[in-house]
């Protein structure tokens, strides 16, 4: 109780805090922060090789920048008056450029916005069909080799460099994009009481087939019992979720 109290002190002065770090999880968190280091130093010089290609690749097909550098939102944990506490940050989230240069957004934000408000009408006019799929999957800002990069989600390699330097982490919810929090209901926000990741619970569940609320419920779960045994669960499958390519477009 006088943890929530000092958190609504201290929310007056900075809105960007979000809650407390429980305190039970220190070890649990630097154990975590060891793992994504080894974990993404491996994969950085294993898929050195596979990253090249993909960059050959799109720049042939669409010259131009290979990487595309998008704000994101996320929480990074912080010390304020002696406390601990989740606080939401932005930071430049890499990926591989899947769309055409300086594509226009406003499709996107339209079809974010009614799937947060769960507007079926909206999504499938946006879509140009009905699919039960909870992402913008007819989307002509995407370039051909992006298609494929997508459904292997090849294209977040480089996030690998966002886990090293802190940004990330390999387990935790997707990073959302600003004007997607700007939709947010009140309770939504509690997806951001963590670290974003590359793979989460969300995603080797469901990816993209249940509606917007059910997936921040899986990423809210996630927090809640975050574990170094759950994470690497997660891990584990999520090269599966990936091959199987259910759910991704």
């Amino acid at each position: 109780m006088q943890s929530d109290v000092h958190l609504n002190l201290i929310h007056k002065d900075d809105p960007h805090i979000l809650c407390v770090v429980p305190s039970n999880r220190t070890v649990y968190y630097l154990i975590k922060r060891i793992i994504d280091v080894i974990i993404a130093i491996m994969l950085l010089l294993l898929l050195t090789p596979l990253m090249l290609f993909i960059a050959l690749v799109i720049y042939i097909y669409s010259p131009g920048p290979v990487l595309f550098v998008q704000k994101r939102v996320g929480a990074k944990r912080q010390t304020y008056q002696g406390h601990s506490y989740w606080k939401q940050c932005t930071f430049d989230c890499y990926k591989f450029r899947t769309m055409k240069i300086n594509a226009d957004s406003s499709v996107h934000q339209a079809y974010i916005k009614a799937l947060i408000e769960n507007d079926e009408v909206k999504m499938t006019t946006l879509q140009g069909t009905s699919v039960q799929t909870r992402k913008l999957v007819n989307d002509s800002r995407i370039i051909a080799p992006g298609k494929l990069l997508r459904k292997l989600s090849l294209d977040e390699l480089p996030q690998f460099w966002n886990v090293l330097i802190g940004d990330m982490s390999l387990i935790g919810p997707r990073p959302a994009i600003p004007y997607e929090v700007e939709m947010y209901k009140p309770w939504h926000f509690r997806r951001l009481e963590a670290q974003p990741g590359i793979s989460g619970l969300q995603q080797v569940t469901a990816r993209c087939t249940t509606d917007f609320d059910q997936q921040v419920q899986l990423d809210i779960d996630y927090i809640k019992k975050q574990s170094i045994w759950l994470d690497l669960k997660i891990i584990l499958k999520t090269p599966l979720a990936v091959f199987s390519t259910s759910g991704a477009y």
